[in-house]
């Protein structure tokens, strides 16, 4: 590890949520941290009530939006829902992935 970096470093002031917010996404998505909290802030909006109840976004990418159902029936719907829920999210964000992946985990 270099002098300043890791834990511990002391020539780093407090930072704005923001700044790190952004960073953090930078390094696990490729959009901006606007995008990217849009899909998870506004989930239930871009879904509607229902859907959102049952799945949620768990991980996004150019690539990819990475949803868990709570349930293989829901996952199910999703996946025929996934080109009409790739385009509500590329309305409400700006930019879509290019494609939907569904797992089930249970709640």
């Amino acid at each position: 590890m270099k002098p300043g970096e890791g834990r511990g470093r002391r020539d780093d002031g407090p930072r704005r949520v923001s700044e790190t917010l952004d960073a953090v996404v930078r390094h696990i998505a490729p959009q901006s941290a606007g995008e990217f909290g849009a899909i998870f802030g506004r989930w239930e909006e871009i879904v509607g009530p229902a859907l959102a109840a049952h799945v949620r976004p768990v991980r996004v990418t150019e690539e990819a939006l990475v949803v868990a159902a709570d349930h293989p029936a829901w996952a199910t719907q999703v996946r025929a829902l996934g080109t009409t829920l790739l385009a509500q999210v590329g309305e409400a964000t700006g930019r879509a992935p290019a494609r939907l992946e569904v797992v089930v985990r249970p709640s």
